[in-house]
Order: C-alpha cells, then structure tokens, then sequence
C-alpha cells in the first residue's frame, strides 16, 4: 500500500474548529500524519461494493421483519415494535451510516467486516479534517473520495422531500417549520461536537434546529420537547441499544409517540437491525458465498480462522481471533460479554511496512458518499487513528 507522508495540522487549529479529541489518552496525535494513496478505479469500487451493500442490507430487512426474527440477531424486546413502525413508514428515513470495509487498497477482493448503522462516529474527521489536510499541504482537496458534508445537507433535505426533487425542499418547508432538536450525552466532548456538526449542516440546510442534552430533553405522550417546545424531529446520538437496556421506560415512550406521530426520530429504530453483528449471519443465510461477504454463523466455524464478536460491541471491545486449529490468536476484553456471540470468517487487513493494519471506513448517506481509514492493530480498539487519504 502507498502512504504519503503530510505536515500535521496543529492542535491550536484543530481546536479553533471544534476538533478536541486530537490527542490519545498516550499523548499521540489521534490523527495520523500520512495519508493513504488511491486510484480512481479503487475509489469507484468502494463507491460500488458500498451501494450493493446496502440494497442487500435493505432486503435482508425485510426477511427479518416478515420472519420475525429479532430474537435471532440479539434485538432488545422492547424496541421491536418500534423497529416495525419505523421500517414500514418511509418518513423514517436513514440520515447516515458507515460501512467498515477490509481489502480495496491490496488488490485484494473488498469484503465487509460490519455496519454501523445507528451512531457512526469519524464524521468530523471524514467530512472535514482530512480535506483540511490536502489543503493545508498545498495538495488538490478535491482529489478524495469525500463528499459526506454535501451530502449530509441533501439528505436533511429529503427528510422532507423524501423521494421528491431535493430543489423542492424550500418550497415545501416554509409550509411546514418542522424543527430538529439534536441530542447527545453531555460527557463526551466527541459525542457533543459531532452532534453539533450535524446540527450545523442542519441550520444550513435551512432547518429550524436546537440542541440539548438527552438527561435534560423532555419526553411524555406528546412529543419531545426543550423548555416546553415542541420538536417534530429528534436526532440522537445515542445507541438504540443503551436506550432500550438502560432507559426501558423512555423506550416505551418513544414507541407511543412515534406510533402516535408526535415525533420522528433518526436514525430511525430499524438501523438497530443494521447495526446488530448478528445481521451478517442473516445476510450470509440470503446471500452464501457473495463476494463481498464473510462466512458469519452464530456457532464457531469448523476449521477456519475466525473472529468471534458480540452483537453490539463496539470499538474492539469483546473480540477474539481464533485460529484455525481453534487455538487462541489474541482477545480483547471489554463490556459487551452479555450480547449474543457471532463468529465471522476471519480476513487479513492491508498492512503497511511497520505492520500496522487498515480498514476502510465508506459513509453512506441516500448512497455511497465518503472514504476514510482507520489504522491499528489486529484488532481496531479505540486507540487506533484516523487516516485521510488522497487519488492519485
């Protein structure tokens, strides 16, 4: 793989944009100083494998709907009514999600490792730190696969349009005034910030849009609501999955007020399905052998390198790389022990000349939208870095 080599931008700079999570808890930069070289070719194919994803996303959707099999893939009994109001009304839409991708960039086939469909993070560095980074070395920023920020601002608008002429969102707001109250937990200077940034392309957009912290929102038959105002929309970054486990009580609210029509919410519940590991084995039941997927069961594989993942974990966390000969290669502890296992056919990451691994992080907003990469080890962890990339 080819890597090329840029002058850092400086903290100060970094902060001045509402970037604050720059530095790792080991005091290096979070950012990674080089940059992954691609081909067109290589940027189309993400773009492609990407796009076919989620039309297979979509159908397998369907099947777990129509064959009621959320139990199967570890969905919290609670939501699963809100999963079905959300996925038969076409007002839910899916603002925005990330494909994790191995291969692409090693002549080697692009396979998915899995989808993060409700809460995906990188947004700020996808959208505008590793743009700023061209810029900044005198490079050409328009040579990237990224056009996540514009395409963030379109999607706002089909919030309203839906599968209209997005040029119609003027026209038909104005007689509408719906406001988008945006949400995260308030410990999190990432969660905050990224929320934020959403919000601001909102504003842009041309919505009516304020932001509050989730503990401080307020919830009842009625709607959502901040000071006692009403909101139509509510964008949470907050997983689906700590709503129903942690907040039982607001999960049974939410359920009432978007069956009753007094809020929608993004993403909508059904990205829960998306977002659940367990997805994969149902993709690989509809779709053996497709050259984009990895063999998933929810039993250990025979004979195979695998990697066994939790349902809803999340950043490393509860992972284990088993070998073949079901030796142990490496595990990862953390705090998703209680969700279902998943085992899924292990595949090699590109690597660079110090061993260091990549995968492909492809955002998706109505379609394949933006390209970043995440560099680490066997196991991405919350330490691994944000790497831009640049076609050549």
């Amino acid at each position: 793989m080819k890597l090329q080599k840029l002058k850092p931008l400086t903290n100060e700079y970094l902060e001045s944009i509402g970037f604050v999570w720059h530095t790792d808890e080991d005091e290096t930069s979070y950012i990674s100083d080089e940059i992954v070289q691609i081909s067109e070719e290589e940027a189309n194919a993400y773009y492609e494998a990407t796009n076919e994803l989620y039309d297979m996303f979509c159908e397998a959707g369907d099947y777990v709907i129509e064959n009621n099999l959320f139990h199967e893939i570890n969905i919290p009994f609670n939501l699963v009514n809100l999963i079905k109001e959300s996925w038969e009304n076409d007002v839910h839409w899916h603002l925005y999600s990330r494909f994790d991708l191995a291969g692409g960039i090693d002549g080697k086939p692009i396979k998915l490792i899995e989808f993060n469909a409700d809460t995906p993070t990188a947004i700020f560095e996808t959208a505008i730190i590793q743009w700023a980074m061209l810029k900044a070395n005198n490079l050409d920023e328009a040579s990237q696969f990224n056009n996540l920020y514009d395409a963030l601002k379109d999607n706002f608008k089909r919030i309203i349009t839906m599968e209209d002429d997005i040029e119609k969102f003027e026209e038909f707001y104005k007689d509408l005034g719906w406001k988008i109250l945006f949400s995260s937990i308030a410990s999190s200077s990432e969660d905050i910030n990224t929320t934020k940034l959403l919000q601001h392309i909102a504003t842009e957009t041309g919505f009516n849009t304020d932001f509050e912290y989730i503990d401080k929102v307020q919830f009842n038959d009625e709607g959502i609501f901040k000071d006692d105002i009403n909101f139509e929309f509510w964008f949470k970054l907050i997983p689906w999955e700590n709503i129903a486990i942690d907040e039982s009580e607001l999960a049974l609210i939410l359920e009432d007020i978007v069956a009753n029509k007094k809020a929608i919410i993004f993403n909508p519940a059904y990205t829960l399905m998306f977002q659940s590991k367990g997805f994969m084995k149902i993709l690989w039941d509809l779709y053996p052998n497709h050259p984009l997927l990895l063999e998933t069961s929810f039993e250990p594989l025979i004979g195979k390198k695998q990697v066994e993942k939790r349902c809803f974990g999340r950043e490393g966390a509860n992972v284990a790389i088993i070998n073949s000969d079901n030796s142990l290669d490496m595990k990862t502890d953390g705090d998703y022990e209680g969700f279902k296992a998943i085992y899924q056919e292990y595949v090699e990451l590109p690597v660079d000349e110090s061993g260091n691994s990549y995968q492909a992080g492809v955002f998706s907003a109505y379609e394949a939208c933006a390209l970043g990469f995440r560099k680490g080890g066997k196991i991405l962890n919350n330490m691994s870095k944000f790497v831009g990339h640049i076609i050549k």
